[in-house]
C-alpha cells in the first residue's frame, strides 16, 4: 500500500481511516446480530473505508444522532473517538487493518466486527494502553 498519505483538512472522497477509541470503563455491549460482548476498559482501533465520501463517513461515526447500521455504531454509543487517522486514495482496508493488528498489544475482542464482508478476523483491535504506532503511509 505504498503511496498513501495522511490527510489533514481537505475534502476526501476515497480512502481508509482508523478511529482511535477510548472506553472509560469495562462494558457489556450488544453488537447487532453479532451478539453481546464484554469490552474491557482501554483503547480500540477500528479500521474502515469509504469509497465515496470519506469525510461524510467519518462525520457520521462522530455523530451521536444516528440509526445504528454498522458494528462500530454500537461501540461508539458507549465510547469516545479520541483521534481519526485518514489514509487517502487506498481501497485496501484489510491491509491497513492487518498493520494495526501487528502492533504490540493488539488483541481482537469480537470476531467479524466490521469484517463481515472480508476474510479478516476483525477490524477492531483492543489495546490496554493507547497505541502510538500508526503508518503515515502503508
Amino acid at each position: 500500500m505504498r503511496g498513501l498519505t495522511l490527510a489533514m483538512c481537505m475534502k476526501i472522497e476515497v480512502g481508509l481511516y482508523n478511529l482511535i477509541i477510548k472506553l472509560s470503563e469495562k462494558k457489556e455491549i450488544e453488537i447487532g446480530r453479532l451478539g453481546t460482548f464484554v469490552f474491557p476498559k482501554g483503547f480500540y482501533v477500528y479500521t474502515g473505508s469509504a469509497q465515496n465520501g470519506l469525510e461524510k463517513r467519518i462525520k457520521r461515526h462522530l455523530s451521536n444522532n444516528k440509526k445504528f447500521h454498522w458494528h462500530i455504531d454500537y461501540l461508539l454509543s458507549c465510547a469516545e473517538v479520541i483521534k481519526v487517522l485518514r489514509y487517502v486514495g487506498s481501497k485496501d482496508e484489510c491491509k491497513l487493518n492487518s498493520l494495526t493488528g501487528q502492533n504490540v498489544g493488539a488483541t481482537p475482542v469480537v470476531k467479524k466486527f466490521g469484517s463481515s464482508d472480508c476474510n479478516c478476523i476483525t477490524h477492531l483491535y483492543y489495546f490496554e494502553n493507547i497505541p502510538t504506532h500508526f503508518p503515515e503511509s502503508c
